[in-house]
């Protein structure tokens, strides 16, 4: 999230495109409503018709997995119809750079693929550089290599016909959209973009997001109050987990994992993973630092730090490669905190078959999962009546209570990045623990395991520095994610400390300065003044990083450091700022920038980390210091985006001969049958309800709520039921080509058959929190999706799916 849940409020228009937080985020909807008391318009696009649809001044039914379709129509608005802010655009973005002239794209496919790997090398996507290594550049925009003239004539072909005969949206009401959303582009008006897994479930889900962050950039609309690219996260601390590296690619503070094959030390992975230029420049700092944290004494510059204790990546770990391994026999051991796979991960019986064939299974929740029963009579088998035999399941199955949220200390960092720290209020139940006590005694356990080990490849785990105390302590840890000079161990203020040289520690650097210790702890402070009126609230809890409520501010003040717009100012150039009266940023906001470099300063010749960027160049994490339209590197499959159908679609893809993403890695096991339009011939996708949370193992055992939500249904439109004899409240089968779920037909307008290049595409839609275990059990709708996901990231395709519908008999 560029911005921040408050700053919602600051928007003239707000497109809501792939959540639904007037039932899913009530916090963000109350800040939704603020802005639209204030006069904001409202854009909700979405395959059903919500909640959110119900509020809005705009609503369209967009198919699922089309977004690109969509956005690609938006940014091919804004080029042919000049509505972006040419300033910012070409001084801000890389749209004047020159592309090598041997990058092109046909037939769906961008320069330097490969079918029979089915990946992409990058070279042709690298700007054109002059005999001393600079980059070429038209500030013109008129040569037909820039990045912006590529764009154009790439998005050239999303015509409003063409939008609306992929997406189903009616190009009338698609130009509607593009329209008020376009009119944001002026320095004096501001929108905003939010988001959630109706974007990013889905194989081409990180370029979903690009295409967003591609459209706020030609406006204008990154860096500023009121702007941004906004993820509403499904749980309170999803993006802390995510900031602590939940995600297995990378490392704490978004640095990437060391590679086997690329990084064999701790120089190669330094030397390939630190730019020259821009504030990533400084990753060694942050790395050696995370090194030392976790290893104390025993790392030293001798032995790189204990960078060979580190395990490195061979392959690729997502849970979609997680469970085929596991299903393939080759994983026998398995510790699950804190989530449920056998509800929310895809193709839901290939996941349970797996965890058959495991030696054990750790569980540790609060709640007996359908992830710790799956053993049990209660699991029904795939496509028959029978359900499973524990008798026949040999996994040894190791069940741990966990305490609830508010029976331990500890920090959440919300969607804004707002780091909030909260008391225990209660003790926890019976023998329940928390899980820091857990992982903290299962290390303790593995240490004395392994206390007589001479072993190499033990030397890791017997040499980690974990002294949080026999009761853990959240402060403890808290210190050591925030960083402490080595030796004397005081906390550091911020990143900036940080060094290479093995005197700082430091478990994530973009916490930095966060908890400085129990009499300086910023993530609980709650001074809720808001001096200049814009909504950042500095003095209430902590924001990474260095409490920056809005990222890339810079970008909100002008080439000359004064702010595009007067009455949504976030920081600006003061000529008499600063200790020595020489000049700073100053402003309602902690800077994104170097602090003292002056707007009209000039890039170093050869400069390293940010003396190569120039007063004007906002962007400071890219090594360019501009916000990237056109990708050169980082991503996976392309440097554009591009449209392609789902991996089960009923229709083929009219942009291109290449149907779904075609890097998107495919698993062709027994268990992964892929479902054909033929057999399959109405669309599904899945969504969530406000009474009920994620798996539901937390809410499916509660009375009340079960009372507002009680069983698995499915919604369809009336006409849908009607041509198969269903009524409302009839047991219904779902089935796809991985298994059928039985559920209640919802009769309801809210889901509508799309209108897909002249054909009429009926569509359903399943919650998809049920389960077998608990109060209120159900069929799980991911037995229905495919084990398959989005190229870079490799979350699971569960919003577009194939499936058929049927009456069935009484249960």
């Amino acid at each position: 999230m560029t911005n921040h849940w408050i700053d919602f409020r600051n928007a003239d228009v707000i497109m809501i495109n792939g959540c639904n937080p007037a039932e899913n985020h009530p916090v963000a909807w109350h800040w939704i409503r603020t802005a639209m008391d204030r006069g904001a318009k409202l854009i909700n696009i979405d395959p059903r018709f919500t909640r959110t649809s119900s509020q809005a001044d705009v609503y369209a039914r967009i198919r699922p997995g089309t977004n690109v379709a969509f956005a690609g129509g938006l940014i091919d608005h804004i080029l042919q119809n000049e509505r972006y802010q040419k300033p910012y655009v070409v001084a801000y973005t890389n749209a004047p750079m020159i592309v090598d002239d041997r990058y092109g794209f046909t037939d769906g496919l961008f320069s330097g693929y490969d079918a029979a790997t089915r990946s992409y090398a990058n070279a042709t996507w690298q700007y054109k550089r002059s005999a001393d290594g600079t980059p070429q550049r038209d500030d013109t925009l008129a040569d037909p290599r820039t990045v912006f003239q590529i764009m154009k004539r790439h998005y050239a072909r999303y015509t409003p016909e063409m939008v609306e005969r992929i997406t189903g949206i009616p190009k009338a009401k698609a130009v509607e959209i593009y329209e008020l959303f376009s009119a944001t582009g002026r320095p004096d008006r501001a929108g905003t973009v939010l988001y959630a897994m109706g974007q990013t479930q889905a194989t081409i889900g990180t370029q979903n997001i690009r295409a967003l962050a591609i459209t706020q950039l030609l406006l204008g609309n990154i860096g500023i109050a009121g702007g941004g690219v906004n993820a509403l996260r499904g749980e309170a601390n999803v993006q802390g987990a995510t900031d602590m590296a939940l995600l297995w690619q990378d490392v704490p503070g978004y640095m990437g994992i060391p590679r086997q094959a690329a990084h064999p030390t701790l120089k190669d992975y330094l030397a390939k993973e630190t730019p020259a230029t821009g504030y990533w420049a400084n990753k060694p700092n942050f790395f050696v630092s995370l090194l030392k944290a976790w290893w104390g004494d025993a790392a030293t510059a001798a032995n790189d730090f204990g960078y060979d204790w580190l395990p490195k990546a061979k392959g690729n770990y997502s849970v979609l490669e997680i469970f085929d391994s596991m299903w393939n026999g080759k994983i026998k051991g398995f510790t699950v905190i804190g989530e449920n796979p056998a509800v929310g991960s895809p193709n839901q019986n290939k996941v349970r078959e797996a965890m058959e064939k495991l030696d054990w299974l750790v569980v540790a929740d609060q709640w007996l999962t359908e992830t710790a029963e799956f053993w049990s009579a209660k699991r029904p088998l795939r496509d028959t009546a029978e359900t499973a035999d524990p008798t026949k399941i040999v996994t040894e199955v190791f069940f741990l209570p966990v305490a609830s949220f508010n029976e331990r200390a500890g920090s959440y960092t919300n969607s804004g990045r707002w780091i909030q720290w909260m008391e225990k209020a209660v003790e926890p139940e019976g023998d329940s623990r928390s899980d820091l006590w857990i992982v903290d005694r299962l290390y303790k356990e593995l240490r004395k395991a392994y206390a007589g080990s001479t072993a190499a490849k033990d030397r890791g785990l017997l040499s980690l520095a974990w002294d949080y105390g026999d009761d853990p302590s959240f402060e403890k840890v808290a210190l050591e994610i925030n960083g402490y000079t080595y030796g004397l161990r005081e906390p550091i203020a911020s990143f900036a400390a940080l060094r290479a040289d093995g005197s700082t520690a430091c478990g994530n650097w973009i916490y930095a300065g966060y908890f400085q210790g129990h009499e300086k702890n910023r993530a609980a402070a709650r001074d809720a003044a808001d001096p200049g009126g814009v909504g950042t609230y500095a003095g209430w809890a902590y924001s990474w990083p260095v409490n920056r409520r809005i990222l890339y501010n810079r970008a909100s003040a002008d080439l000359a450091g004064k702010p595009w717009d007067e009455k949504r100012k976030v920081i600006w150039w003061d000529p008499q700022g600063g200790a020595q009266k020489t000049g700073s940023w100053v402003g309602n906001d902690v800077p994104d920038f170097a602090p003292a470099k002056a707007p009209g300063a000039a890039a170093k010749p050869g400069g390293k980390a940010l003396d190569a960027l120039a007063g004007t160049d906002p962007f400071i994490m890219k090594p360019d210091g501009r916000g990237w339209l056109f990708v050169p590197s980082g991503l996976v499959d392309g440097p554009l985006p591009e449209h392609y159908e789902p991996f089960e679609s009923p229709v083929g893809n009219v942009m291109s001969p290449v149907a779904f993403n075609p890097v998107s890695k495919v698993f062709s096991g027994a268990a992964d049958a892929k479902g054909a339009a033929g057999d399959f011939p109405v669309i599904a996708t899945t969504f969530r309800l406000t009474e009920h949370y994620q798996g539901g193992s937390e809410t499916r055992n509660r009375p009340w709520l079960i009372e507002l939500q009680p069983e698995m249904f499915v919604e369809m439109s009336p006409a849908f039921a009607a041509k198969r004899g269903i009524v409302d409240g009839d047991r219904v089968q779902v089935e796809s080509a991985r298994g059928s779920v039985f559920a209640r037909a919802l009769l309801t307008e809210r889901i509508q058959p799309f209108q897909v290049n002249g054909t009429s595409v009926d569509a359903v839609a399943l919650p998809w929190h049920w389960g077998f275990a608990g109060l209120s059990s159900g069929h799980s709708a991911n037995v229905l999706t495919a084990s398959i996901g989005d190229a870079n990231t490799f979350i699971q395709e569960d919003k577009a799916f194939l499936v058929r519908v049927s009456k069935a008999g009484p249960q």
